[in-house]
């Protein structure tokens, strides 16, 4: 399962039960994020057999306010599938990405 586009990447490895990100997200409103959000939350579905599901975003270099929504809406979705365990992965080297992991570890 894979999103692709010039300036970014959603790729999902089954082998890791992974969701990769990459590049750059700058999309405009729910609607452009509306594929991704839809690719999350098809992916968190399948794992709700207790796998934990991991967001890789260590290669993901911006996310815009639209995007940091759709990540914060699949939080709240997976939040509520009680047998998923969710893990996302950000680097410490991307000051955003820290602020952002620490304002969805509170959800």
């Amino acid at each position: 399962m894979e999103i692709k586009a010039d300036d970014y990447a959603v790729n999902y490895e089954e082998k890791d039960k992974t969701l990769y990100f990459k590049g750059s997200f700058m999309m405009n409103g729910a609607e452009e994020y509306a594929p991704i959000l839809n690719l999350l939350k098809q992916v968190a579905d399948k794992h709700v057999n207790g796998d934990p599901l991991t967001l890789d975003l260590q290669a993901l270099e911006f996310l815009n306010s639209s995007g940091i929504n759709t990540i914060t809406k699949f939080v709240i979705y997976a939040r509520n599938l009680e047998s998923l365990s969710l893990v996302i992965q950000g680097s410490l080297h991307v000051i955003w990405q820290v602020r952002l992991l620490k304002n969805l570890q509170r959800l």
